[in-house]
């Protein structure tokens, strides 16, 4: 790979600025001649007041925006793309077009245009050091992996869009990538993570690739040239429609689930949604659930006991427990027996009358919760280790 260190000024990397507002990404500049963010690069996520705003004032202060990386192309026609500087250069070209404002140096607002002459010139002069590469597709790729020098590291699925970068990838980030589109916020309430790091694209890749027992890179390497996201839009969507119509109602602990996993496992089941929102409430309003978010796959599985592990159950207070340990144990030494009563009676396990240490022992409900029973002291009793574990795993 072939590398070469050359300089163009702000006034020349942002002749034919264009920028995609709906999509959030920068298009073209120098001309036409170079590509801002090509299909393996992530979205511009500098918009945010701060980071943009800093790229322009360091160029007011005269410090250096660090090294750029340009991808050659077309080597006869000069024809690049941007390897590494994307977010920089799109910050500069949206400030010099006026798409974002700035702190002058008395605290107002002040857009390009606003700036004194000596400014807009000092910053159209600036020059950017940038190194223009010319290889292979996979020596390409895989520098862009490792230089990386934005100071934001490359996530996972950003990595994956670089490396399998082609059509699909292409259509994948325009639906499932693009911060306006209108169903990002129904998604949202499903997924966590940001569409700009593709962190919704790769929930939903996750979703299908496991649905077919297969890793996200081989789905996206099987699929690079797909020109269609008909197979993926297909299944995000019913596992989306599939988790809305059992739970009609919206809950805040559903954010972030194995939804794919969940409908794989689950959908081929019937459940009537006002059931379901009933037993929701219902477990909702126990104090006793210390994990809300396993309500809704206990309710999937029929509440089976096996599950209630998903719940966290709140646990017996120390303090509750050393009472019924001290009562327990002075009536069983009283009486010649053990303090678990599940011991007094199993001859097999040979303690009928062993006196276990307060360590030794776990607090058990008496009457389970599944059955109504409740974290109170007046539900508690002490069994060893042992027994506890059997009733547990029964």
């Amino acid at each position: 790979m072939k590398t070469e260190l050359v300089q163009y000024t702000v006034s020349e990397l942002v002749k034919g600025f264009q920028y995609n507002e709906y999509e959030g990404k920068g298009l073209f500049g120098l001309s036409g001649r170079l590509t801002i963010q090509p299909e393996y690069q992530r979205n511009y996520i500098y918009a945010d007041g701060k980071r943009d705003v800093a790229v322009i004032q360091s160029m007011l202060k005269g410090y250096p925006t660090g090294l750029y990386y340009f991808n050659v192309i077309d080597a006869n026609q000069h024809i690049l793309e941007i390897l590494d500087g994307q977010q920089r250069v799109t910050s500069i070209g949206r400030f010099v077009t006026g798409k974002f404002a700035i702190k002058d140096i008395n605290g107002n607002e002040t857009t390009f245009s606003g700036l004194s002459l000596d400014q807009q010139d000092l910053i159209r002069n600036t020059k950017l050091l940038v190194y223009e590469t010319n290889g292979l597709e996979s020596e390409i790729k895989e520098w862009f992996k490792t230089i990386n020098i934005s100071g934001i590291p490359l996530n996972q699925q950003e990595i994956r869009n670089a490396i399998y970068s082609g059509p699909f990838i292409t259509k994948a980030k325009e639906e499932f990538s693009n911060s306006q589109n209108a169903n990002i916020q129904k998604w949202s309430a499903y997924i966590k993570g940001s569409p700009l790091r593709q962190e919704i694209l790769e929930e939903a890749l996750n979703w299908i690739s496991t649905s077919q027992n297969i890793s996200i890179d081989e789905y996206m390497s099987t699929h690079r040239k797909d020109d269609n996201l008909n197979e993926l839009k297909m299944y995000f969507n019913a596992v989306i429609d599939w988790a809305s119509t059992v739970f009609p109602v919206v809950e805040r602990e559903m954010r972030g689930l194995e939804w794919g996993r969940l409908y794989e496992t689950y959908h081929k089941q019937s459940y009537n949604p006002q059931t379901v929102s009933t037993e929701l409430s219902k477990l909702y309003e126990d104090a006793d659930i210390s994990k809300k978010s396993g309500v809704f796959e206990y309710i999937l599985s029929g509440q089976k006991p096996k599950f209630i592990k998903l719940l966290s159950i709140r646990a017996f207070s120390e303090t509750d427990k050393r009472t019924i340990y001290k009562q327990q144990t002075t009536v069983s030494q009283s009486a010649g027996v053990s303090n678990c009563s599940y011991c007094v009676n199993d001859t097999e396990y040979n303690h009928m009358t062993h006196i276990w240490t307060f360590k030794e022992m776990e607090g058990d409900h008496i009457t389970p919760w599944s059955k109504g029973g409740k974290t109170e002291i007046a539900n508690l009793q002490m069994l060893c280790k042992h027994h506890n574990g059997m009733k547990t795993n029964n």
